[in-house]
């Protein structure tokens, strides 16, 4: 028989099972509160990981996409500073052109007014006279050229010239001319207009050549290589203003000498003074006159067809006879009224096998025909 206390006794009781198993409902409660309380840190642990996590994916995209905004940003700035010094390079480009272009156009307005620097004054001296006309004054500006046309003729023709247009136009119209040479001989020729080919506009540049000099108003009497050669004494010595002459030149159109410095720094004082004192014979001195030269470069030529209005050229003319014979036949058959013809101011014959060169000049109204 097996002895039991009073509390193992009343440990087995059933109230003490009870009390054991309430208690240890108590603790396991407990523990599945502590669980519970754990499982809920736990995914609160969780979610507050996962956030983290999506933020840091985040944060690192927005890194990236900042280094990548900064990147454009530093390449865009790059190209704005390339930009800047390409714009930087045009301008200074553009700087050195547009001074490239001031000193051209100072060195222009410089040789222009060198060139306006020659005053009317400063023209070769030319000795005038009143020949007793008037003027109206209109064409005081304009220059005068006078025509020196050279016209080659062609063989078996002639050139004649009336005194009055209005015959030139009828011999013209009847165009077809028989010429009775005498006996049972005569010729048909055929009346021609002559149409030559004349300036209607000329543009000239011209300079200061700063090289020579236009002597005039030169004495009548001396002869022209005395006169060269007193010139070039004259103007090589240093205490006339001179210098080392290359050469000198007459020109027989106007009397006028062109001198031809070595230096390019000679002319220029020469023509400063304009009147100059040269001793042509000894003893005595005569006033010349020393004035620009100018060179001139012809810029536009524009020509047309002009017609003389009383000159004809007559066409098909044989060698027949002698040349002078055929020139006064023709020239009378001309000059008759009945013909068609009337007074006659020029002539000239070319015959076959010839080369005659006329010269066509200015036509001057005579008084009758201005009126």
């Amino acid at each position: 028989m097996i002895l039991m206390t009073d509390t193992e006794g009343s440990q087995n009781t059933l109230d003490g099972i009870l009390h054991a198993i309430s208690k240890c409902k108590v603790q396991h409660n407990q523990l599945l509160k502590e669980q519970q309380d754990l499982s809920r840190a736990r995914d609160d642990q969780e979610d507050l990981a996962k956030q983290f996590r999506q933020r840091i994916v985040k944060l690192r995209i927005s890194l990236e996409e900042d280094d990548n905004n900064q990147a454009r940003d530093v390449d865009s700035e790059r190209k704005k500073i390339a930009a800047l010094h390409d714009e930087e390079s045009r301008l200074k480009r553009e700087i050195q052109r547009a001074e490239e272009e001031l000193q051209l156009e100072e060195e222009s307005t410089h040789h222009l007014k060198q060139q306006t620097d020659v005053s009317t004054a400063a023209v070769p001296e030319k000795k005038v006279v009143f020949t007793g006309e008037t003027g109206d004054g209109a064409n005081t500006l304009n220059f005068d050229v006078k025509p020196h046309i050279v016209y080659p003729m062609e063989e078996g023709t002639a050139l004649i010239t009336f005194e009055d247009e209005e015959v030139a136009q009828k011999i013209l119209s009847l165009r077809e001319h028989k010429v009775d040479l005498g006996g049972d001989c005569a010729i048909t020729l055929e009346a021609k207009l002559v149409r030559l080919l004349v300036p209607c506009q000329v543009e000239m540049d011209t300079e200061v050549c700063s090289r020579r000099i236009l002597v005039s108003n030169l004495p009548k009497k001396a002869g022209e290589d005395r006169l060269l050669d007193k010139l070039e004494i004259h103007f090589a010595k240093s205490k006339n203003g001179g210098g080392e002459v290359e050469e000198s030149d007459m020109l027989h159109d106007s009397g006028n000498v062109v001198i031809t410095f070595i230096e390019n720094t000679i002319a220029k004082g020469l023509t400063d003074k304009q009147y100059h004192d040269v001793e042509f014979e000894k003893g005595r001195k005569h006033s010349v006159k020393v004035t620009p030269f100018l060179n001139g470069e012809i810029t536009s030529f524009q020509t047309r067809l002009s017609a003389c209005g009383r000159t004809v050229l007559l066409t098909g003319i044989p060698a027949v006879m002698e040349q002078e014979n055929l020139q006064d036949l023709l020239e009378i058959h001309f000059q008759k009224t009945s013909n068609g013809g009337g007074e006659v101011d020029a002539f000239l014959y070319n015959p076959l096998g010839q080369h005659t060169l006329a010269l066509f000049e200015e036509d001057c109204p005579t008084e009758d025909q201005s009126q």
